[in-house]
Parts: C-alpha cells; sequence; structure tokens
C-alpha cells in the first residue's frame, strides 16, 4: 500500500469517532440481535471454500453452451440444495454466435498474417486446453471478408473522430484500428460504421495494459504480447439480452425476429487482436504523426495512416442458439415470503474466468453457505433471499435478462431490492447503484473491516479519496460525511433489474489493488488469480462479509433501509448539471461560429486547427425547465417530509409498517416510463441509462442528456416533460409513504 495512503488510513483510525451502533430501519433490540447474528456470520467466513470452489469452477473453460458451464451450473445448484436453498437450474436457449473461420492479414511489400493465437504459458495449468477454449473473437460482430486500407483511430470514440476531420482523415471505405479502453468495446465498431468504415480491429495496447505497467504474465500480472481482449460487441446501449427476443424470454418455443431484423448485431466484421499481431500493421500506416495523447507503447511512431499496403479483414460465425442455465436458489422469508431481496453474480466466462466471474461468484456462494448453516441452526429471514448465479453475461447479459424479462410481472411485486456483484480483487470498496441506497451502503461499510489496514473499508476508501483528491476540492471532502454512491451505467447483471424494471439494484465489490492484464483472455485463470489478484481470498471474504451483511440487513430491517432525500438531492444536482452543460454549450456555439465566419477554420489559413468542412452550426435554444423544476420543488418537500417521518417509523404498528415498506420498494419504479427512451425503448429508466456512446458508462437523466449533446432541442424538450411527470409519480408514491403515518 502506498505510504501516503496508510498516513491516510492511520490518521482517520485516531481520529474517527465511531458512531452509536445503530442500523438504518432497525429497533435498538432489533439492531442489537442482527449484530449478533453478523457476529456469528463473519466468523464463520471462509478462505478454503472459495479456493475449493473456484479450482472446480475454472477448470475447463465455461462459456455459454460449453460442457464445463452446464457442469458448473449443476454443481452450484447442488451446494446450494446441500445448504437448505429451494433450487432450480432456470434454462433459456439464446442465440450466441462463435468464430467459424478467422483471417487477418497486411498484403503489399510486407506482407503479415496476424497468428490470432494466445500461446501456453509455463507455470498456468489451464492456459493449454487450447481445445475448449473459444478462440479471440468479438462477439455479435457481422460476417464480412473486406479488403482496405488501414487508417488508426486511436480509442475509437467520437472525439476521435473529430480530430480525424481536423486531419483531413476519412474513413469512409477504409478498415479502423483502434486500442482498447476509453469506452466499452462496442462503440469502436459502432461508430466506425457510422463513419463508412467497412472492418473494425481492435487491439490492446502495452501502454494500457502490457509491459509499460509491469512484468508480463507469467512474471508479473500484465498483459504478455500475444494476450487478446475477447468480449461482446453487440449494441447493448440499445438492449441487452437475446438480440432475438428483445423485451421477453427467450424460453424454447418462443418465437424469435429473424436475424436480419434484429438491430444490435454489429453491422460490419470486427475481431480483436493482440499488440503483438498489431505492430506490423501499425508499422504499416503513414501519414501524420498521431497526437501526443493518442500514442501507445509500441517501438514505432504512431501514424494515423492510411497505410499504403491494404488489410484483408475476414470473418464468418456459427449462429447458433445455444442453451444457458441460470441457477435460482430460494429462502422463503418468515414474515414477509412475497418480499424478495436478490443477489446475483454470473457463473459463465469466456475462457476459464477466475478473475471475471468466479471471484465474485464463490463470494456469492459462500455468503449462501453461511446464511444455509445459520438457517439449520435456528435463524430465519424476515423477508425471501433468493440468490442467482447467472449464465450468458459476457455475451450480453443474456441470462439476468432474459429471467427477468420472463418474471418481469412478479419481480415488480416482489423484488425489494437486487444486489450484484461480478469480479472482485485487491483494493478499495467500490459501490454503484440507486442513490436511495447511499447511506445504508455507507453503514455496511462502516461495520466491515478492511484486511489490510484493520480499520473499515469505508475508512480505507475515504483514505484513498483524500490521498488522490485535487489540491482545490480537498477541503470539500475533510470532513464529508458519507461516501458517494456512483450511478449505474451498464456492463453487468443489474441492468435488467435496474433500468428496466425500477427495481432498487446496487453492484459492489473490491478492486484498484489487483490490476493486471487478463481480462477476457485466457490467462484469467486460477493460478493467475491466486498469485496476482487476491492471494489468500482476503478480499473475496470481505467481500463475503459485506454483502452477506446487506442481503441479512435487507431481510431483516423492520423498516426498509430506503433514504429518498438521496435520491431526489441527487437528482437535482443532475438536472443543475443539464442546465450548466446547455448554457456551456450555448458559448462555445457562438465562439465557434464566429471563429468559421472570421475564417479561423480555414485550410490555407491555419492548416493545425482547420476543419475539413467548417459549417456554422445552430443556435443553442433556451430550453424550457419549469415544469420538471416545480415537480423537483414538490418531491423535495415530500422526500424532506418522508425522511423526517422515518426516525418514527420504528414505532408505527405493524399493519402500517408493512404498508411503508411496500411504498418504499416500489416507489422508484414511478420514476419508470413504459415508452422508455428514444430509440431504445427496453430502457426504462428515466434517471439513469448506458449511454448511447459510452456503453458502460451511465448518461443521467438520458432523455434530456442525450437531446442535448446531440443537438436535438425538439426532443430534449419533449423528455424534460416527460421526467417531470415521471417525478410527479415518483412523489405520489412519496407521499403514501407519508400517509402511512395518519
Amino acid at each position: 500500500m502506498r505510504i501516503s495512503v496508510l498516513v491516510a488510513v492511520l490518521f482517520l483510525a485516531i481520529t474517527h469517532v465511531v458512531a452509536q451502533e445503530k442500523l438504518i430501519g432497525f429497533t435498538l433490540r432489533h439492531a442489537s440481535k442482527q449484530l449478533e447474528l453478523e457476529k456469528k456470520f463473519d466468523s464463520m467466513v471462509s478462505a478454503a471454500n472459495q479456493d475449493t470452489w473456484m479450482k472446480f469452477l475454472t477448470s475447463r473453460p465455461h462459456h455459454v453452451g460449453s460442457i464445463q458451464g452446464k457442469a458448473n451450473a449443476e454443481y452450484m445448484a447442488n451446494l446450494f440444495k446441500q445448504w437448505g436453498y429451494e433450487t432450480e437450474i432456470a434454462m433459456y436457449y439464446v442465440l450466441f454466435p462463435t468464430p467459424k473461420s478467422r483471417l487477418l492479414e497486411l498484403l503489399g511489400d510486407a506482407p503479415y498474417r496476424a497468428k490470432l493465437e494466445e500461446t501456453t504459458v509455463e507455470g498456468d495449468r489451464t492456459s493449454g486446453q487450447k481445445s475448449e477454449q473459444l478462440p479471440s473473437y468479438n462477439a455479435y460482430s457481422a460476417d464480412g471478408d473486406v479488403t482496405a486500407e488501414l487508417v488508426f483511430v486511436n480509442r475509437g470514440i467520437p472525439a476521435d473522430y473529430e480530430v480525424l476531420e481536423r486531419m483531413g482523415i476519412d474513413v469512409k471505405g477504409k478498415i479502423v484500428i483502434a486500442k482498447y479502453g476509453g469506452s466499452w468495446r462496442g462503440i469502436k465498431p459502432k461508430v466506425a460504421a457510422e463513419h463508412g468504415a467497412i472492418g473494425c480491429i481492435i487491439y490492446s495496447d502495452p501502454k494500457d495494459d502490457g509491459y509499460v505497467q509491469g512484468d508480463v504474465y507469467p512474471k508479473g500480472p500484465f498483459r504478455p504480447q500475444q494476450g487478446v481482449q475477447r468480449g461482446s460487441v453487440m449494441d447493448m446501449p440499445i438492449y441487452p439480452g437475446d438480440p432475438t427476443t428483445p423485451g421477453y424470454g427467450s424460453t424454447k418455443e418462443v418465437k424469435r425476429l429473424a436475424r436480419e431484423d434484429v438491430h444490435t448485431i454489429m453491422k460490419i466484421p470486427v475481431l480483436p487482436i493482440s499488440y503483438e499481431d498489431a505492430l506490423p500493421l501499425l508499422s504499416s500506416l503513414t501519414g501524420e504523426v498521431v497526437p501526443d495523447a493518442w500514442r501507445g507503447g509500441l517501438p514505432i511512431t504512431y501514424h494515423v495512416g492510411p497505410s499504403i499496403s491494404k488489410v484483408r479483414l475476414a470473418l464468418k460465425f456459427n449462429w447458433d442458439i445455444k442453451p444457458l442455465y441460470n441457477v435460482i436458489a430460494k429462502m422463503k422469508g418468515e414474515a414477509y415470503p412475497d418480499e424478495w431481496v436478490i443477489r446475483g453474480n454470473h457463473h459463465d466466462g469466456w475462457v476459464n474466468g477466475a478473475s471475471d466471474p468466479i471471484s465474485g461468484m464463490v463470494a456469492e456462494m459462500e455468503e449462501a453457505r453461511i446464511i444455509g448453516e445459520l438457517s439449520k441452526k435456528g435463524f430465519k429471514p424476515q423477508r425471501t433471499l433468493v440468490f442467482c448465479a447467472w449464465d450468458g453475461e459476457e455475451p450480453s447479459l443474456l441470462g439476468s435478462t432474459e429471467w427477468v424479462e420472463d418474471h418481469a410481472v412478479e419481480l415488480k411485486q416482489k423484488a425489494v431490492a437486487y444486489l450484484n456483484s461480478d469480479g472482485n480483487s485487491r483494493g478499495y470498496f467500490g459501490f454503484g447503484g440507486s442513490h436511495a441506497l447511499e447511506l445504508f451502503f455507507n453503514e455496511v461499510a462502516r461495520d466491515v473491516k478492511d484486511p489490510e489496514t484493520g480499520v473499515s473499508v469505508g475508512e480505507r476508501r475515504y483514505a484513498k479519496m483524500l490521498v488522490d483528491a485535487d489540491p482545490s476540492s480537498l477541503s470539500k471532502i475533510i470532513g464529508q460525511k458519507n461516501l458517494t454512491i456512483e450511478a449505474l451505467g451498464s456492463g453487468s447483471d443489474f441492468s435488467p433489474f435496474f433500468q428496466h424494471l425500477g427495481i432498487p439494484s446496487a453492484n459492489i465489490g473490491y478492486g484498484g489493488e489487483g490490476d493486471g492484464g487478463e481480462y477476457h483472455s485466457i490467462y484469467d485463470s486460477y493460478d493467475h488469480f491466486i498469485r496476482f489478484k487476491d492471494p489468500g481470498f482476503q478480499y473475496g471474504s470481505a467481500l463475503v462479509k459485506t454483502a452477506g451483511r446487506s442481503m441479512l440487513r435487507l431481510a431483516n430491517a423492520d423498516v426498509l433501509p430506503f433514504e429518498y432525500t438521496t435520491l431526489v438531492n441527487t437528482i437535482s444536482g443532475y438536472v443543475t448539471e443539464l442546465k450548466t452543460s446547455l448554457d456551456q454549450m450555448r458559448v462555445e456555439t457562438t465562439a465557434e461560429n464566429k471563429l468559421i465566419k472570421d475564417g479561423f477554420f480555414d485550410l490555407a489559413k491555419d492548416p493545425q486547427h482547420s476543419l475539413a468542412n467548417p459549417k456554422i452550426k445552430e443556435a443553442v435554444p433556451y430550453l424550457d425547465f419549469s415544469k420538471l423544476d416545480n415537480a423537483m420543488i414538490q418531491v423535495e418537500e415530500t422526500s424532506t417530509q418522508l425522511s423526517a417521518l422515518l426516525q418514527e417509523s420504528l414505532s408505527l404498528n405493524p399493519i402500517k409498517v408493512e404498508v411503508l415498506n411496500s411504498v418504499l420498494f416500489h416507489a422508484e419504479q414511478q420514476l419508470l416510463d413504459e415508452k422508455g427512451l428514444p430509440r431504445r425503448p427496453w430502457y426504462k429508466h428515466m434517471i439513469y441509462a448506458p449511454g448511447l456512446y459510452t456503453g458502460y458508462g451511465v448518461k443521467t437523466i438520458p432523455g434530456v442528456r442525450e437531446g442535448i449533446e446531440q443537438r436535438n432541442w425538439k426532443e430534449a424538450q419533449e423528455f424534460i416533460e416527460v421526467v417531470a411527470a415521471r417525478v410527479l409519480n415518483f412523489n405520489q408514491a412519496l407521499q403514501k409513504g407519508v400517509a402511512a403515518f395518519k
């Protein structure tokens, strides 16, 4: 650990006054009982169990449709049954393409045929399982055989194409090569196709996760020269899940869209490659030297291109329907069996998948095992616990999305909250989700000890914030009462629960000190994990204690620990951001238009800053936020009133508490709009969604924000009013909570 972080942690340990051990939503008597239960839970956590289960679950490749994938599901289901859970394997049948043939070659005077193969590493017991491994590819790429000049597009995001335009580079009819990073991988071919490219190559640059960062595997954790990052490029910002069954469960006999009618399959061929295979291709590029920020770690001068010699990219896929296996394990609640607290992590991997996802999966299994053991000794949760092991997350959140779509009506009635994890490693506690859960997770973080420092994981995270803070913002952080929960975009199995159904959700885990280059490669193995990611499963055990505590508190709380003033204040902040960004855009547009009129962007006058086709932009109008402003005033008043009343809620009679709890866990569903977002109706939450051009990255109040960013003023205005209407509905739900006290 860095010395500066250690100093901050020690400072906190000396000065921090631990709050009285009260628990949000519990009477004092029940809080004492709950804390005793958690002590027992903590004492039963076993790192050895996690190690044993990981060895089995990562022993062979376990992608969708594989023999080991099914075996893993059956193995986990049998364990859940032994622990006392009512368990089923819920099967769905999904479109999952796999490579039939792959070819990438540089033509011309210095020809090169890409190896497209990761080599076996000595000391890694599973890297040599060639016959069972999926080859390196991007799922849901288009079939295609294209030959063209090559152009380097940096990260391949929209801003990079603006730079290329200034340099006079057009990718129409070309093949582009982009570095991983900067955005979700599926954005790169999407943007390339929109600019007229006919093929896309994505490579891992050593500056990001190879030898520039540290020793490569097996000496160190970073990506060796032949390592390749697999991954999906399906257009998940439109909708996740089986692309042939949008909005409904992909059961065996379901009616499917024809593949040619699917909008989320990529329109051009896409292939990931290693930096070993990228080097000859990048070396062939001519043209201008790239901007400083674009340069990678290979021993070449990076040029934009185009290449003199052409590149051929030829891909064919098997477009098969494959079975997937979700494991669903339930423990019935004693008092509220129809209120479900749901926990999930996926079990499928691109290859052996130790870090992603099995490190999180074995933590969830250990949580379930301990609760099962406690149940055999007399413990009964007040609400029903549901533990889920999802299949098919890697290609497109397949398992979770199909199950959620298949059970949507029941889940909207019964699901209290969904708690997700994915990969896990050494480091700092991270949490994202509904802002109504921010105070709850701060309290959980207060009560879990960090394995490395001995202070709470909340204090350690706060210490890192202090160390990393810009000096100008340090004064705001010092004395900050709570850690801020991050808004969720996409990238894991919380998405269908949260953004499709409006179920309060969170994504939690540890990381930041287990960096490496194994991601989505054959080197994401048990051997790599126990050496570099989390030796001894110390932070796996921290995740067990964190998620287990969260599940037990949500299950047993007298009054559910949702704090809606935090959510409302956060939404209010997002509205302010929108207004500020609109004002900033207005200033920038006015200034840029003046420069164009004055000839600043004339190629002859200023080639360094010229635009190929400078155009006067439409003036930025003043949008009317009054309906949304008025709605926010009302909900701010109601949420403040409800928050104050919740301090007295534990003295209510049981019938009123039941009514109040129903209001609390259904309220966020009122922020959904059944018509959904523009051009992607699957996403119904009006506050959180993945960005159309950010992928995993969140866009808050997305209907308005993306309307502004895309200069679609009519749409932005329309969605200001849509969001205002949903906020008013949300306010009415909170008013029902207030009424429960009368």
